[in-house]
């Protein structure tokens, strides 16, 4: 396995109960910051495949590595670990519709006992920067499918996560919201160096976004497309102050 190789899978099969196989022999490494699409009919697996690395699923045989961790028989505890170094976005938002749009986007701060006033600052600046910043204490349920769509962004990305995962996150938007939601997975991948898988039935999304491409068809995966390089992180522009301020909380929270 490569050295920047940050999900490797080899001869994975997964099934549900003593059902027959949804994907069966799977085998491919990715590297650290890499961007891709996730294709497929429905029923064809790309669902299990995100379960599989975010470990909310258990392979029926082959090996899982995830930051170069054999997952298989992780405990608790350690799966735990692992998670908090990735995020899922679903397309169904999996928002709490009690409390605001803040403490939503707050709450996996919170969780770990961050300082509420460092959890402000961080909070306020996610939301500005998915452009929402104005909505902080709407409840969720007042909101648009896309304006809730990126609270959800939001609240994945708010600890940096090496890697994101989504599944359909744009299959109940426009046009308009699922470009505006691609190009924070872009500034995401480019000014984070977050590693980023989406599943979609979207062709037109990935005809216009040449990122390569998984697909799913008959238990089996397959690559399409040129495997594209990890990206470089970005200078970001003196005037992009919510970029800025952003990247520099997040450099903040991980050197404590």
């Amino acid at each position: 396995m490569e050295d920047n190789t940050i999900i490797s899978f080899a001869n994975v099969g997964a099934r549900y109960d003593n059902n027959p196989d949804i994907l069966t022999d799977v085998s491919f490494n990715i590297s650290a910051g890499s961007f891709y699409f996730l294709s497929g009919a429905s029923g064809a697996g790309k669902t299990t495949l995100l379960r599989l690395i975010y470990q909310l699923h258990k392979p029926c045989r082959g090996t899982i590595k995830i930051f170069g961790q054999v997952t298989n028989n992780m405990s608790r505890d350690e799966i735990t670990a692992i998670r908090h170094k990735m995020a899922i976005v679903f397309q169904e938002y999996s928002l709490l519709s009690h409390i605001s749009v803040f403490d939503n986007v707050a709450l996996p701060l919170r969780v770990r006992g961050m300082d509420e006033a460092k959890i402000k600052k961080l909070v306020t600046k996610t939301l500005d920067w998915v452009g929402l910043g104005k909505f902080a204490n709407a409840n969720p349920k007042t909101l648009s499918g896309g304006q809730q769509q990126r609270v959800s962004v939001a609240r994945a990305i708010i600890l940096q996560p090496a890697i994101m995962l989504a599944d359909e996150p744009t299959g109940n938007l426009d046009d308009e919201n699922a470009s505006r939601l691609m190009e924070l997975f872009i500034q995401m991948n480019k000014m984070f160096g977050t590693t980023i898988i989406i599943a979609t039935h979207n062709s037109k999304l990935m005809e216009t976004y040449k990122f390569p491409i998984m697909h799913v068809e008959n238990h089996k995966l397959n690559f399409v497309g040129t495997k594209a390089p990890a990206p470089k992180k970005e200078k970001i522009k003196a005037d992009d102050d919510y970029f800025a301020e952003l990247a520099k909380q997040f450099k903040d929270i991980g050197n404590k």
